[in-house]
């Protein structure tokens, strides 16, 4: 079993986010542990813990998705790593289908575990959440 240094935990987290910058989700999902533990600090109807990678992507991603008028784009612009953690804070640039700015600012906090998240802990604009989103709804079935 093979041990992720800090460094070596905050560059493929560096690596990610810079494709989410380009509006490519995809590392960032393959990044995902199939066990993730994604939590949404808040009271809104976004707020919760997401339990698992299909969780996450059909409960939290995919009406994200739904809403805005293009791909997710977010830009990180602070990274610090110790040991299996990672706090990335980062800006959305997004529009939603309704056209309200969705430029939300985060903070997460990763937890990596033999390159993949195992635990992300969100801390974001909840007001901006209410004001631009309406409640997530699964897609519907294909």
């Amino acid at each position: 079993m093979s041990t992720m240094t800090a460094s070596q935990n905050k560059q493929l987290l560096q690596d990610v986010f810079a494709e989410t910058a380009k509006g490519n989700g995809r590392p960032f999902v393959a990044a995902l542990s199939e066990e993730i533990v994604w939590t949404i600090i808040g009271s809104t109807p976004w707020s919760k813990t997401y339990r698992g990678k299909e969780s996450v992507v059909a409960d939290l991603l995919g009406p994200l998705r739904a809403q805005l008028a293009n791909a997710n784009t977010i830009s990180a612009h602070r990274f610090i790593a110790e040991n299996d953690l990672v706090v990335v804070e980062g800006r959305g640039h997004n529009t939603t289908k309704a056209g309200k700015a969705y430029q939300n600012a985060y903070c997460w906090v990763f937890r990596l575990c033999e390159g993949k998240v195992v635990e992300i802990t969100e801390y974001t604009d909840t007001a901006l959440i209410e004001s631009a989103l309406q409640p997530p709804q699964a897609p519907p079935a294909s």
